[in-house]
């Protein structure tokens, strides 16, 4: 006999912390033939946090750093170049060795080259663009796992929306919350954008705003590269449209707690507050949010490595966040789709920009954060990925996606591009998958962008298939795919 009880929204055996829902209950009525009571399941679920499982990599991570190279970089002129091609696909910078033999880069990547045997490469990203040619809807199926019913002829979308799917970290904090006093999901130094569409696939969707990124993003147009030198504590701030009385209280509370902390310590410690206000004043109160903006503290040397620029001083700030206890940064490349100079959206003037801009600021900035938390000790528990929407057309000059090219220019391509992966128990100096003579296809182990969305999972101790609940009460999983486990050792 089966019996119904009403649950609440997003809940899912899967999420240790909530209670069961009423799609558990209802799966428990017909369990009775495998000797499961409802007591069973609530004692099973009590003990799903701690349930081990064999896959190599699963629940190695602790926290994770999305370097997002928003605009698409063509892995033929970084880390996936080719010889005795045509003249219009080959690279016009130089191949250079690495640390893993016969594994070349291109001159633009010299620091890289020399760290690549701490990282995984996956040479073999792809898949069928149905829609998803532009970067709008790509951001969206990288960041959430799926793709929407709305996009218009170019791939944009309509701007961010309560229905939309969650964002990955939003997932993450919700399915693994942190203890620590520290805000646990961080988006900076800008939003992802294309054109006028901004935001798209950077929040927390249908779960709620509880579970949005907290945003920095300084003052200062993408050319300022001194931003970040100006970050103050009142710019972290939750999204815009969270209410202005809100954001009023807690500058006031922020200004009360440091003027009378020793007030403020006596007067709560009997007290057994709220879960969630006592999260916020422990925030406030340990200070470990505010140190960990302040990058005058790290050597001078140091911000020198990562580069004295928005991207490498983010990437600085990114691994300051995690040591602090961040679960989740989305460092995005601050350079918008749809734009020129250091923009990875090189339709045209390709070799300047890729050359005296994008290239030095990617392999300063992301060479010094493998390095550095590897030399910390940090990389075993820290995720690092770095990737793209897309990759850039093999030929130069071409269209593809409606786009003008210039003979110094490459349009949009899903179809092959490449990904690097870092920490929490990926191998070492390990190259997967393989791409075609051209870079156009992969001839090897083709890797879809859900894939590494589920590798991310994985890698937390979440099934990827958990189920969630949408605006509507309707059981969607996390994503639609299973990890990638052979980058895992």
């Amino acid at each position: 006999m089966m019996f119904r009880l009403q649950g609440g929204l997003a809940k899912d055996l899967c999420d240790p912390h909530l209670p069961v829902s009423r799609r558990d209950v209802l799966r428990v009525g017909g369990s009775g033939l495998l000797g499961l009571s409802l007591a069973n399941v609530l004692k099973l679920q009590a003990h799903a946090k701690d349930t081990p499982v064999s896959a190599p990599g699963w629940g190695k991570t602790k926290h994770v750093i999305m370097v997002y190279l928003q605009g698409g970089p063509s892995h033929l002129d970084l880390w996936d170049p080719k010889e005795n091609v045509p003249e219009n696909v080959k690279s016009p910078f130089k191949n250079i060795s690495t640390k893993i033999p016969g594994v070349q880069f291109t001159e633009n990547l010299p620091k890289l080259a020399q760290i690549n045997d701490r990282f995984t490469m996956i040479r073999s990203m792809s898949y069928t663009p149905n829609g998803l040619f532009n970067h709008t809807a790509a951001i969206y199926q990288l960041m959430t796992g799926y793709t929407t019913d709305k996009v218009s002829p170019s791939g944009q979308l309509e701007p961010p929306s309560p229905k939309d799917f969650p964002n990955f970290g939003s997932n993450i904090i919700r399915l693994r919350p942190t203890d620590e006093p520290m805000l646990p999901f961080v988006m900076l130094p800008r939003p992802l954008q294309e054109s006028n569409v901004i935001g798209k696939g950077g929040t927390a969707g249908f779960l709620g705003k509880a579970f949005d990124p907290y945003t920095l993003y300084p003052d200062g147009d993408d050319m300022d590269m001194d931003k970040m030198e100006r970050i103050k504590i009142d710019d972290l701030q939750l999204r815009p449209d969270v209410f202005a009385a809100r954001l009023e209280r807690r500058a006031k509370l922020r200004d009360l707690v440091n003027a009378q902390m020793p007030e403020i310590n006596a007067a709560v410690k009997d007290f057994q507050l709220d879960s969630y206000y006592d999260q916020a004043l422990n925030l406030i109160v340990s200070g470990r949010a505010r140190d960990a903006f302040r990058l005058g503290a790290e050597p001078a040397e140091l911000r020198d490595k990562y580069g004295r620029n928005t991207f490498g001083q983010s990437c600085l700030l990114a691994r300051r966040l995690v040591e602090a206890g961040t679960r989740v940064v989305e460092v995005i490349w601050p350079k918008v789709a749809n734009s020129d100079n250091h923009s990875w959206d090189v339709h045209q003037g390709l070799t300047e920009r890729m050359r005296d801009r994008s290239g030095p600021m990617l392999d300063a900035g992301l060479s010094a954060l493998i390095e550095d938390l590897d030399d910390r000790g940090m990389l075993d528990e820290t995720l690092v990925v770095a990737i793209g929407e897309f990759g850039r057309s093999p030929q130069r000059g071409v269209s593809t996606s409606g786009n003008n090219n210039s003979a110094d220019g490459r349009d949009h391509w899903p179809y092959c591009y490449t990904a690097v992966v870092a920490g929490a128990g990926v191998k070492r100096g390990y190259v997967h998958g393989k791409s075609d003579q051209t870079a156009s296809a992969p001839l090897e182990d083709p890797v879809h962008p859900t894939e590494l969305l589920a590798s991310i999972y994985h890698g937390f101790g979440i099934d990827p298939e958990t189920i969630v609940y949408n605006h509507l009460n309707q059981p969607r999983e996390l994503v639609k795919a299973q990890a990638l486990t052979a980058i895992f050792s």
